[in-house]
């Protein structure tokens, strides 16, 4: 018996239906990035996949994607994220594309903004929030609360 090696031709092409595991993925859905328990990143953190943290960040944080803070976990840092699902503490400005959720352990200090957003009991924020969606909002006060017209004309009358 002759045993032969096949010769696979170089650079043959894979039909898309037989897309090996290791080949790159056209979307990052499922990309992650985790902040383990044990880790302190300080400076600027940003990525375009989903951020995971378990442990503490210090500096800005960036996502286009989803951001989910752990319970026991903080961040010492201005927020921007696609949506947010909050159980640990964040101390900064939160700026939220879409929807946050803050669970009962959740502890936000620093103002939020938000298009939707869901608060268990037991959350506590220390800020202000707004929500933005009104069409011709402005935050002036004056377009908020028109001034009062006195009507003097009854005055003096019997």
């Amino acid at each position: 018996m002759i045993f032969q090696k096949n010769q696979a031709k170089p650079y043959e092409e894979i039909p898309a239906t037989q897309t090996p595991e290791y080949a790159p993925q056209s979307s990052r859905d499922d990309v992650e990035t985790v902040v383990g328990p044990s880790v302190n990143v300080e400076g600027d953190f940003s990525s375009e996949g989903n951020i995971i943290v378990k442990g503490s960040v210090a500096g800005s944080v960036h996502t286009s994607r989803h951001l989910s803070v752990e319970m026991g976990a903080r961040i010492m840092a201005n927020v921007r994220a696609g949506s947010a699902m909050i159980a640990g503490e964040v101390r900064g400005n939160m700026k939220i594309k879409e929807s946050l959720e803050l669970a009962s352990t959740a502890r936000v200090l620093g103002d939020i903004e938000v298009k939707t957003m869901v608060m268990e009991a037991g959350a506590i924020i220390c800020g202000k929030i707004s929500m933005p969606g009104i069409e011709g909002n402005d935050n002036k006060a004056s377009k908020k609360y028109p001034k009062k017209v006195e009507d003097n004309s009854a005055e003096g009358q019997i």
